[in-house]
C-alpha cells in the first residue's frame, strides 16, 4: 500500500508563512536556504512537509510514496487521470512527479531506491 509521504505548501513570503504555521499550529520550521524549508508538525506519527516559494504548483499538495513512478503514472492515466510534467530527480536515489487525479486534483508521487 502506498502512503502519504509529505505535504507541500507554496508561499509568497517564507518568513511570513513559517511564522503563520508556527503561531497558529505550533509547527517548527527548518530553513533549507532562502526559498524553502521543512515544516515539522511535532509528531512522529504525523506527516511533515515543506514550505516553498510559490512557483509551478500554486496550491498545497500531498505527495504519496509509491514503489515505481512509471507504474503509478501508467495506472493514473489508465484510470482517468493525467501525468503533469516529467519525472524529476531529487538526488541519485529519489524522484518525483505530479499528476491530476480523475477529479482534476494535483497530487505528487515519490519513489526512492533507498531502503
Amino acid at each position: 500500500m502506498a502512503k502519504v509521504e509529505h505535504f507541500e505548501i507554496p508561499a509568497d513570503d517564507i518568513e511570513r508563512a513559517s511564522a503563520f504555521y508556527r503561531d497558529v499550529f505550533g509547527f517548527d520550521y527548518e530553513p533549507w536556504g532562502e526559498d524553502m524549508g521543512m515544516i515539522r508538525t511535532g509528531s512522529d506519527d504525523g506527516i511533515n512537509g515543506d514550505l516553498h516559494i510559490r512557483a509551478e504548483v500554486p496550491h498545497p499538495t500531498i505527495v504519496i510514496t509509491v514503489d515505481s513512478l512509471e507504474e503509478t503514472l501508467a495506472a493514473v492515466t489508465a484510470h482517468g487521470g493525467e501525468q503533469v510534467g516529467e519525472i524529476q530527480s531529487l538526488d541519485e536515489n529519489s524522484r518525483y512527479a505530479y499528476f491530476k487525479d480523475s477529479e482534476g486534483n494535483l497530487v505528487g508521487a515519490y519513489d526512492s531506491t533507498e531502503n
